[in-house]
């Protein structure tokens, strides 16, 4: 049965990808038409009584002080998506501008924002039906640009895909059974104001590396008992000395996943203690999750927001218009640079494990874990790949938010930079997906010159199994790229943390 999910209450990240990756339904509630409805009542009683109304009845930016006539309304609305859409470059990917485009229901449908529902309902048709307009990716600087490509898909202009094609706007709409919208009063800035992009991307990043961080607890599972480790230095006594509950939940999922580990008993007492990148891993994956909890929380906060300026409040028959600084992205901007740096530190331990693997000083096996070395390479290269993408993911980890250009003639004399923030997370997850498949695949291939008569451990031995399905052993040299991507799939799709979970329970995070 086709999924779907009603607008007007909480949105819950699960809910939010469920639209933007699963393609399911939007509807909206009852209380969702009524308060966007009976808001933009006041809108036009408001006009009509000629109230100064920012970007509704006057000009944008530093040109608010020009009042429009009401003539003018439609023309004033219809050039600010004109004059907005110039984010520029190669377009953002359907999830990213899906997104978007939900965040705009969920921002406008709180009912402060004034606009018509009949808009509304397009936007949500052109994502019921798959009518995906087409977004330059570069050029915002928290807000306005990328949303703006999207508002003149649904006034008839731009660019969108629809079954495979990319169409005029108009076009798009047209085979989609829609029809174009002529945006009256505060419609044209309500769709491209507020932090609409920077809270999508953001949403998908978090999504992503949350799923990434349980991943890792599993992939190192597999690494420290093909690698001889000793789970020993995970005891909740010594976790309990550090009052972390990342740290803990971590630990506690690394030992359920090893929990009946012959290859573990076998090798507890073979030495005193682990390198830091095995003995470390509760403290260092626990201090990943604890940022990541901390951008969750934020985020899901924002999906349930209103980032437009101004917004209008109902008192008694009458109400308040306010102008605000909501649209600023400060709150998605700084955690996502936050996201950054946690990606790269679980890809820098990945890494080192890595490097175990394939140094046979390290491992015990043979070079590069193939038979005959010198002959064959084996997993010399992939360990290359690795270095080469945490020096992408380091870069990525500079701070966004730290950069301030004035925009707007100094009416806008500070901008968040929180897009940028929020592209750069999106990436980094992807990115780190690929470190994390790199050291998965090590584990595996290093199976074969292990005890085949051991168990494995119950969640290890599950995941082991799921990647068998997909990959080959590698005996001798043979063509790895399409192997790496296939153990990423199995990382992004979740399938890799379902399998594991599936043996042991849920993951944890705290």
């Amino acid at each position: 049965m086709e999924k779907t999910v009603e607008l007007g209450g909480n949105l819950s990240l699960e809910n939010f990808m469920a639209v933007v990756r699963g393609h399911a339904k939007v509807t909206f509630s009852e209380a969702y038409v009524n308060r966007v409805s009976a808001c933009r009542q006041l809108v036009e009683k408001w006009v009509a009584e000629k109230r100064v109304m920012y970007g509704t009845t006057t000009g944008f930016g530093s040109l608010v002080s020009q009042v429009i006539p009401p003539e003018d309304a439609e023309a004033l609305q219809k050039n600010i998506i004109l004059t907005h859409s110039t984010s520029v470059g190669d377009p953002l990917d359907e999830e990213s501008v899906r997104g978007i485009m939900l965040m705009v229901l969920q921002s406008l449908g709180q009912g402060v924002s004034g606009v018509r529902i009949g808009l509304l309902e397009l936007y949500r048709e052109m994502l019921n039906r798959d009518v995906t307009p087409r977004v330059p990716g570069h050029g915002s600087v928290g807000y306005l640009c990328t949303e703006a490509h999207i508002a003149m898909v649904a006034i008839g202009g731009g660019k969108a895909w629809y079954q495979g094609e990319l169409l005029d706007g108009g076009e798009a709409l047209a085979r989609a059974g829609l029809t174009p919208w002529v945006p009256s009063y505060k419609e044209g800035l309500s769709l491209t104001n507020g932090t609409l992009s920077p809270t999508a991307l953001s949403a998908i990043a978090i999504y992503d590396l949350i799923n990434c961080a349980k991943a890792a607890d599993v992939v190192a599972a597999v690494s420290l008992e093909a690698l001889r480790g000793l789970p020993k230095a995970y005891e909740q006594r010594i976790m309990s000395m550090r009052h972390q509950s990342e740290q803990t939940a971590t630990a506690d999922n690394l030992l359920r996943l090893l929990s009946g580990s012959q290859v573990v008993e076998k090798n507890k007492d073979s030495h005193v203690q682990d390198a830091l990148s095995l003995r470390c891993i509760p403290q260092a994956h626990g201090a990943v999750k604890q940022v990541l909890d901390n951008a969750l929380r934020t985020i899901e906060g924002e999906l349930n927001g209103c980032c437009d300026n101004p917004i209008f409040f109902r008192e008694g028959d009458d109400g308040v218009v306010l102008s605000n600084g909501n649209p600023d992205a400060g709150f998605q901007g700084l955690q996502m640079d936050a996201c950054c740096i946690a990606a790269t530190y679980l890809a820098k331990m990945s890494e080192r494990r890595n490097t175990r693997f394939v140094d046979s000083n390290l491992s015990g096996f043979p070079s590069y874990l193939v038979k005959k070395p010198g002959l064959n390479s084996g997993l010399m290269i992939p360990q290359y790949s690795q270095a080469g993408i945490l020096n992408e993911m380091r870069i990525l980890s500079t701070p966004s938010t730290i950069d301030s250009v004035p925009t707007s003639g100094n009416q806008e004399d500070y901008v968040s930079m929180g897009y940028n923030a929020c592209r750069k997370a999106q990436k980094a997850a992807h990115l780190l997906e690929y470190v994390l498949a790199i050291e998965l695949m090590s584990g595996y291939q290093a199976q074969q010159f292990m005890d085949q008569d051991l168990t494995r451990g119950q969640g290890t031995a599950k995941v082991l199994e799921l990647v068998g399905t997909q990959v080959p052993v590698m005996e001798e040299d043979m063509y790895l790229y399409p192997h790496y991507e296939t153990v990423r799939d199995l990382i992004h799709s979740g399938q890799l943390v379902e399998a594991a979970e599936q043996a042991v329970g849920g993951l944890k995070m705290q």
